[in-house]
């Protein structure tokens, strides 16, 4: 198991900033996939649960990680290296004790697969705040 996780270590090179094609093509995949019904442990097309679309988003534009849980993609992806840079859009995010994921718009927006509504753009509102555990930023594409 050790192995496992250093090698997914060292496959996931952090990245200082996304090229802005990079960029425009995750945005793209999000709104593709707003509006998609909930379902636990889906990864798309149709349905998705908050790590599925995390996993979609990131595959669908060239971030080939094996599809897992929020808490195994924390542990997998490269820390974001300066505090301002937690809001910047595409940045994931990390809820209520690695229990939820979703993908930063803004400071005051973010993107995931929600039990009650499926995929939406959600306030970051002092509920989502409250609730943050951590930040980490994507790796390369491959």
């Amino acid at each position: 198991m050790k192995l496992i996780v250093l090698s997914l270590l060292l496959f996931v090179s952090p990245v200082q900033e996304q090229p802005p094609k990079i960029m425009e093509g995750l945005k793209s995949t999000i709104e593709k996939y707003l509006g998609r019904r909930y379902v636990w442990g889906a990864d798309g097309m149709k349905s998705f649960d908050c790590s599925g679309f995390i996993w979609r988003v990131m595959y669908e534009n060239g971030i080939l990680l094996k599809r897992t849980t929020a808490r195994k993609f924390y542990m997998i992806l490269p820390p974001v290296p300066k505090e301002e840079q937690q809001w910047s859009f595409g940045t994931i995010v990390f809820f209520d004790d690695l229990k939820h994921v979703g993908i930063i718009d803004n400071r005051q927006a973010f993107y995931h697969a929600q039990v009650s509504i499926g995929t939406n753009r959600s306030p970051m509102n002092s509920f989502w705040r409250n609730k943050i555990y951590g930040f980490r930023q994507l790796p390369a594409g491959q």
